[in-house]
């Protein structure tokens, strides 16, 4: 089979989605020797290229291809580049994300990944033009794709209860943490790098209103008093959609103004010793589609909060301790307790050495496969 994949995001730091299209290429040059795969990205130097079949792991892959297919317009993109292509080459499968090309060949079966429904869920959350533009483009992705790959059972559900489509048709092949991580001691190089404390909680992610961050700043003001040598580190672009509340409520918390760092994008190779050091992880969001930084919490061995919803449930299992959004004395207390108390952090850490063995790239890539050649239904 001739199958192209859309990995557009991978070396533009768009985090999650780059991480998981990654993950998932990567593994399944390990195990697949037999189809023809063509990684369709936009201009890109010759460096940048080969930084990206290393990364792969493809470099020695003869039925792996990067294809430039020039403009970085996602318009072009999608109306013009790719459904050339796939028509020149006869692609048997398509694979892309959220939106498929227009006037795509009758002979390619399109595959599109959905990481998550927020914006339908919560569009109060998102401009309106976003909120047009998903609700116009979405229903007419998952109506012509073949088949649609949810990350969880969660968001599976949810594109079938608000899409109204048949669930044989939405595939839950889930996410995983980056086997490229390798366990090492926080250096200074990286504390310098991203002005890291020495004692910190960690919050990582976009700063979107989604993510809940000023509700985490609150319930931080509110135990800070009792742990002066922790600190607060908000690792995440300051971009799309960025959660103005943010500020607002920094500035009503006066006496933990300089006790918050934010660190801005980090590279992936930093991730896990960012992770590392921190004393807790904590993951307020409102809504998630999986939550991979959970299973990158685990792999650092560092305690998780999270906020009680249904996907972080999913991921997390017993390994986490969840917060009631709505009750920001609750989540003092939690927060607090596990700083404080050794059982509670080795419970949870021993829990959560079982919990992510559920979740590999490795097994996701397998399942991926499959549902290439039609073996899934």
């Amino acid at each position: 089979m001739k199958i192209a994949i859309d990995i557009r995001n991978i070396g533009k730091g768009r985090t999650g989605d780059e991480v998981v299209f990654f993950g998932l290429v990567k593994n399944l040059a390990i195990i697949d020797t037999k189809n023809e795969y063509y990684l369709l990205i936009d201009d890109r130097s010759d460096k940048i290229v080969r930084e990206i079949k290393s990364g792969l792991g493809i470099l020695a892959k003869n039925n792996f291809k990067i294809v430039q297919l020039g403009s970085g317009n996602k318009f072009l993109w999608n109306i013009w580049g790719v459904p050339r292509y796939c028509r020149q080459k006869e692609i048997d499968i398509y694979h892309t994300q959220y939106i498929i090309p227009f006037f795509m060949p009758k002979m390619t079966k399109i595959i599109t990944h959905i990481h998550d429904v927020s914006f339908k869920a919560h569009p109060e959350f998102i401009s309106r033009w976003d909120s047009f533009f998903l609700n116009t483009l979405i229903p007419r992705a998952i109506k012509k794709s073949y088949k649609v790959i949810a990350v969880s059972q969660f968001t599976k559900d949810e594109i079938v209860k608000y899409y109204k489509v048949e669930p044989q048709k939405v595939v839950v092949i889930y996410n995983a943490v980056s086997e490229d991580y390798k366990h090492d001691k926080i250096d200074e190089d990286v504390r310098i790098k991203y002005n890291l404390p020495q004692k910190y909680i960690l919050a990582l992610g976009t700063m979107q209103p989604r993510k809940n961050i000023p509700f985490l700043i609150k319930a931080f003001a509110g135990i800070a008093d009792k742990l002066p040598d922790i600190n607060l580190v908000l690792v995440g672009k300051q971009a799309h959609n960025f959660d103005n509340n943010i500020s607002n409520v920094i500035e009503q918390y006066q006496h933990i103004k300089d006790k918050i760092i934010f660190t801005g994008y980090v590279d992936e190779k930093d991730k896990l010793a960012v992770f590392e050091g921190a004393e807790l992880f904590v993951f307020p969001s409102l809504y998630e589609g999986f939550g991979v930084p959970i299973l990158e919490a685990f792999e650092a061995n560092v305690p998780v909060v999270a906020s009680n919803i249904a996907p972080h449930r999913e991921v997390g299992g017993d390994a986490v301790l969840y917060c009631d959004v709505d009750n920001i004395d609750q989540c003092k207390k939690v927060l607090y307790d596990v700083l404080v108390n050794a059982k509670i952090r080795e419970y949870i850490l021993l829990k959560s050495k079982k919990q992510k063995v559920i979740f590999s790239w490795f097994n996701s890539a397998k399942k991926l496969q499959k549902l290439y050649q039609g073996d899934i239904s």
